[in-house]
């Protein structure tokens, strides 16, 4: 028996982009199959900036698996709980915030993971195995490999560690959280600034060197974007259900207001 196979993690191995839409306003399942119908690679489940509890995102987690779009919850925090309760509940990937140090790292990996690769706590018959039994040898290897590890760099301090960051074992990610860095930089909003072209490079460099996936947060201007992608980011939060909507409903509304009675 084999897990429902993590679509992101296949795309960045095979070198492409993997595109994921924000959930803040979501709270039904509808919207797994919403996302995958639009093209996204995974669900960016957040529950570190608005009020969905662990019943929402789990839900949306269970419905997400079988359709092949990934999901992956933000936590709200670094506590070993965050992690493991949304793993329990179907989550294939966790970003953990605000990660500032190589120790940071290695307690996210320690609570996603299982022995010998990390510690997180062994519970019987997971929702990304279809809640069949499998024998606990086979589940925790095979969940090893196709759970997703993302830590937030978001400050200068831990984009100045983003090489020794990268090269923790288990990592799979490194996400540049770009608003709260330029905001840290006292540059906010300013994503072209060249102090934030040059910590994209940093992290670029590191994760190619220790063969882990880029990723960007909080750019979506179309020409940086595809700026930064040309310059090597592949785990690409492309968006969010609020900006979405916003911006179809902006645009249908103008242009009923548009028109001449």
């Amino acid at each position: 028996m084999s897990a429902y196979p993590n679509h992101t993690k296949q795309q960045l191995a095979a070198g492409k982009i993997a595109i994921g839409m924000g959930l803040r306003v979501s709270r039904t399942v509808d919207i797994a199959t919403i996302g995958k119908t639009c093209g996204f690679d995974w669900l960016f489940i957040d529950m570190e900036h608005n009020s969905m509890d662990v019943d929402t995102a789990a839900q949306i987690s269970m419905a997400a698996l079988p359709l092949g779009i990934t999901p992956i919850v933000r936590v709200p925090g670094k506590e070993h709980h965050h992690a493991s309760r949304l793993l329990d509940a179907g989550a294939q990937g966790i970003v953990v915030p605000h990660v500032d140090s190589v120790e940071e790292a290695e307690r996210a990996v320690a609570y996603c993971k299982y022995p010998p690769i990390g510690h997180r706590s062994v519970m019987g018959a997971l929702p990304q195995f279809g809640y069949q039994s499998v024998p606990v040898g086979e589940s925790t290897v095979t969940a090893n490999a196709q759970t997703m590890v993302v830590v937030m760099l978001e400050t200068p301090d831990a984009i100045a560690k983003a090489d020794a960051i990268a090269a923790v074992p288990g990592i799979d990610s490194i996400l540049i959280g770009t608003n709260d860095l330029c905001a840290e930089m006292g540059i906010p909003g300013q994503f072209s600034d060249p102090r934030v072209e040059d910590a994209y490079r940093k992290v670029i460099a590191a994760c190619k060197k220790h063969n882990i996936h880029p990723g960007m947060g909080g750019v979506y201007d179309p020409k940086l974007m595809e700026k930064y992608i040309g310059m090597g980011m592949r785990f690409i939060l492309s968006g969010g259900d609020m900006g979405f909507l916003m911006a179809g409903a902006r645009e249908r509304a103008t242009f009923l207001h548009g028109l001449k009675l």
